[in-house]
């Protein structure tokens, strides 16, 4: 039995009792007060919810010493609120799913409710699958018609969305909501760069949905077929699957090649659409507080970071009660900042989008090194069409090699100078940069994979 409560009151109800409120959650623009009310009454429905009937949780509560619903929420309502709750991990979502193959024990409802299913892209370790319900779904959807609010999308903009439309969640909820709210909206699985940028021109679509990465593929394809996209119908790239869309260098490279304004959005297959930029306030990003609560938690000690302070995103999924994550640890680090924006919304806004991930950080001569920054300088130097980066590992040292493609106007003994000139300039220490021939390095429709670990002890174990 599903339960939910109700507003106001702290009341559980059953499940034909339950408000349309509760489920469809409220709009971004609420005041702080009705945000941060809303979310405990919802974090009370969802700890309720799976108390009741999710195996994954009722274990997780187990271990944290609570026998059933009425345990856990006297927990967090005494003072301590969320942080009372255990903090969840992607491997041990993947070690539940291999346990119990293949969808795992975290289903709040019987397996054959949910219509859906997404996997990771497996970019950091094993694929995860994850179910959603129409329930599921629905939400989803509604926090897609929230993101298109505050990005500033209009009712006349027509979308394209030239992505695989695989098993990665990527855009698969973002094409349903612009089709539920009217607009035209291209598909462009199957197609090659060059064709999806015709169906752009031809189809006049003022929205494009893709990676940073491929938004910049797509604009070096347009410059060697002599498309002109910055007079072309294109007007916004709503970008995400990786950092770079509040990254000022790699953002400034694509609103200057389509002539359009770029807005980050950030969410994962765990969580569903979970951050965007709205359009008064580039270089960052609000949390859709409406559905979710999101903490940003100090590496070390696990507690709250306080305000301007950077920190892991943490999230606990509100409206995904059919298979929800509570205090997941995204891996993500972000920076925290509160207050009301210039937009008039009161949502938590993270200055810089995502600035890289946890498990990414390299260590060079003692300099800690996200990929996001060395991509962010490397995208400031003229002449650079594509690189790769490869880490090795020798010695509990890494060592970094970075191939460069140049673009054909500038001498490569002149570009690798220069690389290595500004890594020094910037981080203090000389790297090693090597020139490569034009088109040599790999392209990418969905998430980039410039960056490539090589831990030479396996290597030679492997061998």
């Amino acid at each position: 039995m599903v339960v939910a409560i109700q507003r106001g009151t702290g009341k559980l109800l059953l499940p034909d009792e339950r408000s349309s409120e509760v489920r469809m959650g409220f709009r971004e623009d609420a005041p702080r007060a009705v945000i941060e009310q809303s979310q405990r009454e919802e974090l009370l429905s969802v700890v309720a919810a799976v108390s009741d009937s999710n195996p994954f949780w009722q274990a997780k509560f187990r271990q944290a010493g609570w026998s059933g619903a009425t345990e856990v929420i006297a927990a967090i309502q005494d003072g301590a609120e969320i942080g009372a709750l255990p903090l969840c991990t992607k491997a041990e979502l993947v070690a539940d799913q291999e346990e119990t193959g293949p969808y795992g024990t975290n289903l709040t409802v019987p397996l054959e409710e949910f219509h859906r299913l997404h996997q990771t892209s497996g970019t950091t370790g094993q694929p995860l699958r994850w179910l959603d319900s129409p329930a599921n779904w629905e939400r989803i959807l509604g926090a897609w018609a929230q993101i298109f609010r505050i990005a500033g999308v209009k009712s006349s903009d027509r979308f394209c969305f030239p992505f695989s439309f695989g098993p990665f969640i990527g855009f698969w909820a973002a094409f349903e909501g612009a089709v539920r709210a009217g607009h035209l909206c291209l598909s462009g699985g199957g197609m090659s760069s060059e064709m999806r940028l015709r169906v752009i021109e031809k189809n006049m679509a003022t929205v494009v949905c893709c990676t940073p990465t491929y938004a910049l593929r797509l604009a070096e394809v347009a410059c060697a077929k002599g498309l002109n996209l910055v007079d072309g119908p294109v007007r916004m790239l709503i970008v995400a699957g990786e950092p770079g869309g509040s990254v000022p260098a790699i953002r400034s490279a694509i609103e200057e090649a389509w002539g359009a304004r770029v807005i980050d959005h950030w969410g994962m297959t765990e969580t569903g659409p979970a951050a965007v930029e709205c359009a008064e306030c580039p270089g960052g990003m609000h949390v859709l507080e409406t559905e979710c609560i999101a903490e940003v938690l100090d590496l070390e000690t696990l507690e709250p970071v306080t305000t301007n302070q950077t920190g892991e995103l943490v999230l606990t999924t509100l409206g995904r009660v059919d298979s929800p994550v509570l205090r997941f640890r995204t891996g993500d680090l972000v920076e925290k900042r509160e207050g009301q924006c210039a937009c008039g919304r009161s949502l938590l806004w993270l200055p810089g989008g995502i600035k890289g991930r946890t498990d990414e950080m390299i260590t060079i001569r003692g300099n800690n090194l996200f990929p996001s920054s060395l991509e962010a300088l490397l995208r400031e130097i003229p002449g650079i069409v594509e690189f790769r980066v490869t880490v090795r590992s020798e010695h509990a040292m890494d060592q970094v090699v970075i191939e460069v493609e140049p673009d054909g106007k500038v001498e490569p003994e002149s570009l690798v100078s220069h690389v290595v000139q500004r890594c020094a300039e910037q981080w203090g220490f000389r790297v090693e940069v090597v020139a490569v021939e034009t088109e040599s390095l790999p392209r990418f429709e969905m998430k980039g994979r410039r960056f490539v670990r090589v831990d030479d002890r396996k290597r030679e174990t492997d061998q």
